[in-house]
């Protein structure tokens, strides 16, 4: 996929199997990395997808305002003195995605290169966005009915974005994958 400079917020996701028996050290490689990200200039957050059942496949998900921030990122010394340290941690190659725009809500770590169509991820996002704006007006209304109209908004639209984030847009996607990528669950 090519990025534009310009295209907003930018999402790299990195899928790495970790070494049986290395987990341990590996997280304590994820703690210094992402310590070390948190950092630099636009960076906006790190999700990390770990292994379930019988995977010993990590994912760590970097997000940044820009994609002139993300390359700033990927081109430091200290993210490069981190990737050297990687030897013995993991095997294979390292699986990596960058999206922009609304597809981050919509990656799957099990389809890195896979991209549901601008049809059907507008509808979802039309659907989950109406959902939580009438649940968390009904919900906070009565607390903040004395409000100013820009606050109860703020408020209203910081914690739809925080849920859409990390509660609903995951579970969501996972539920839909079958319609939303064309393939069985």
């Amino acid at each position: 996929m090519e990025l534009s400079q310009d295209a907003g917020p930018v999402t790299m996701s990195i899928a790495r199997t970790v070494v049986p028996g290395r987990e341990r050290d590996y997280e304590e490689w994820l703690k210094g990395i992402t310590a070390d990200a948190v950092k630099y200039p636009g960076h906006m957050g790190v999700n990390v997808l770990r292994p379930t059942g019988s995977s010993s496949e990590y994912v760590a998900i970097f997000r940044f305002d820009s994609y002139e921030h993300l390359c700033a990122w990927q081109a430091s010394p200290e993210r490069k003195s981190w990737l050297a340290s990687l030897e013995g941690l993991v095997e294979g190659e390292d699986r990596v995605q960058k999206s922009m725009g609304m597809e981050y809500w919509f990656s799957l770590p099990e389809l890195p290169d896979s991209q549901p169509s601008p049809h059907k991820m507008a509808l979802v996002l039309f659907v989950v966005v109406l959902c939580l704006v009438l649940l968390l007006n009904v919900t906070f209304y009565p607390f903040m009915s004395e409000w100013p109209l820009l606050a109860r908004t703020g408020v209203t639209v910081l914690f739809q974005v925080v849920l859409m984030t990390y509660v609903v847009m995951p579970r969501v996607t996972r539920i839909l994958k079958p319609w939303l990528y064309g393939k069985p669950g």
